[in-house]
C-alpha cells in the first residue's frame, strides 16, 4: 500500500462487446510480479468518434450507469497508462472512459497537425464526453493531462462533479534543475527513444520495483517525438494558474516526492487557490502514480469518495 503523505456532430463506431469490463482468472506465474496479479483476459467497449474529419479512439471501462471518470493520460503517450487502474476502478463501480489525445495511440492526428496548446485538449476532452453523452464526469490527469483536466474544471464548472490532477501545477512550465542534470547523463544515447527510456527511469519514484519501472520506461519509449515535444510546448506556454479559483468542483491535487519534473510546492500552491481543494504528497512516488502505485486503484476511490463526501448532494452515478 502505498502511503499518500459543444460539440459539434460525430459519428460513433463502438465495438460490440459486453457493457462491462469483464475480468477472467490469470494463468500467470506467480514468479512475475507484473503479471502475477492480472487476469488473463478482460473485456471492455471501445469507440472511435469522428471528430473534424478525424478518427479519436476512447476506452471505455464498467458498467455504463457507474460513476463516470475521464481518464487522461501525459505527454506523448496514450490511454495505454491507464490499462490496471481503469479495470480495477470498475470493482468499485465506476465507468472509466480513457480517450487517446489527437495524434496519440489509436487517435489520429489532428487535421492541424500535432497539438500545442493544451487547451485545445481541453476542448477535445469536453467534446468526447458530449458525444458519449457522459455527465458529471469525475475528471482525473497526470503530467500534462494534470494541466488539462484543471482546464476542463474551470471550462465545465459545475459539470464536472470532481477534478483530481496528478503531477501538474497550473502556471507556465518549470525547469527542474534536477531533471536537467539528470538528462544530461542521457546526452549521448543513440536515439530519442533511449533518452525518452532513461529519462522515463529517472522520474519513477524509488519506491517502485525495478520490475515496474522498468515495464513503465519500455512502454514509454514508444511515443512520437513530434508528438511529445508538442505536448510539451503545450505543457510549457499554458498558464491558468489565476483562474484556478473558478474552478467550483471538489479538487485534489497530487504531487510525488520523487518526481524530478515537478516541484511538489508548486503543486501546493495550485492547490491553495482553489477554494477548498486538497492537496496531498506520495512519499517514493514519481511522476506516472497511475502506473507507478500496484494500490493505485483504491487509493483513488478514496480520493474520488472523499471529493464526493464534500459534496453530499453531487453523488450520482453508483458505486459499489
Amino acid at each position: 500500500m502505498t502511503t499518500p503523505t459543444t460539440s459539434q456532430a460525430a459519428h460513433d463506431r463502438t465495438a460490440t462487446v459486453p457493457a462491462a469490463a469483464t475480468a477472467h482468472a490469470t494463468t500467470a506465474s506467480a514468479a512475475d510480479p507484473i503479471a502475477a496479479d492480472r487476469p488473463a483476459r478482460t473485456t471492455l467497449r471501445a469507440h472511435q468518434l469522428e471528430l473534424d474529419g478525424r478518427l479519436a479512439f476512447v476506452q471505455d471501462w464498467g458498467p455504463v450507469d457507474g460513476l463516470p471518470v475521464l481518464a487522461i493520460h501525459t505527454a506523448g503517450q496514450s490511454g495505454v497508462q491507464y490499462r490496471d487502474a481503469a479495470r480495477e476502478l470498475t470493482a468499485h463501480g465506476y465507468r472509466v472512459i480513457v480517450p487517446d489525445m489527437p495524434g496519440h495511440g489509436h487517435s489520429e492526428q489532428a487535421p492541424g497537425g500535432p497539438v500545442t496548446d493544451l487547451g485545445d485538449y481541453a476542448r477535445f476532452c469536453i467534446r468526447v464526453l458530449d458525444v458519449l453523452e457522459v455527465d458529471r464526469p469525475v475528471v482525473i490527469g497526470c503530467s500534462i493531462g494534470g494541466k488539462i483536466s484543471l482546464d476542463i474544471g474551470i471550462r465545465m464548472g459545475e459539470r464536472a462533479r470532481a477534478v483530481i490532477a496528478m503531477a501538474a501545477n497550473a502556471d507556465r512550465g518549470q525547469i527542474s534543475i534536477g531533471a536537467m542534470r539528470r538528462e544530461l547523463n542521457d546526452i549521448s544515447t543513440p536515439s530519442r527513444s533511449d533518452r525518452t527510456y532513461w529519462g522515463t527511469r529517472a522520474v519513477v519514484g524509488s519506491a517502485v520495483p525495478e520490475a515496474r519501472r522498468e515495464l513503465i520506461a519500455r512502454m514509454h519509449r514508444r511515443e512520437d517525438p513530434d508528438i511529445s515535444h508538442s505536448d510539451l510546448i503545450g505543457w510549457g506556454t499554458h498558464d491558468i494558474f489565476d483562474r484556478l479559483p473558478e474552478i467550483t468542483a471538489p479538487a485534489h491535487l497530487v504531487a510525488g516526492s520523487g518526481d524530478l519534473w515537478i516541484d511538489p510546492e508548486s503543486v501546493r500552491r495550485a492547490a491553495a487557490q482553489i477554494p477548498g481543494a486538497q492537496y496531498t504528497l506520495l512519499e517514493g512516488i514519481g511522476h506516472y502514480p497511475m502506473e507507478e502505485m500496484a494500490d493505485f486503484a483504491p487509493v483513488l476511490d478514496g480520493w474520488i469518495r472523499d471529493a464526493l463526501d464534500t459534496n453530499s448532494d453531487d453523488a450520482g452515478g453508483s458505486l459499489s
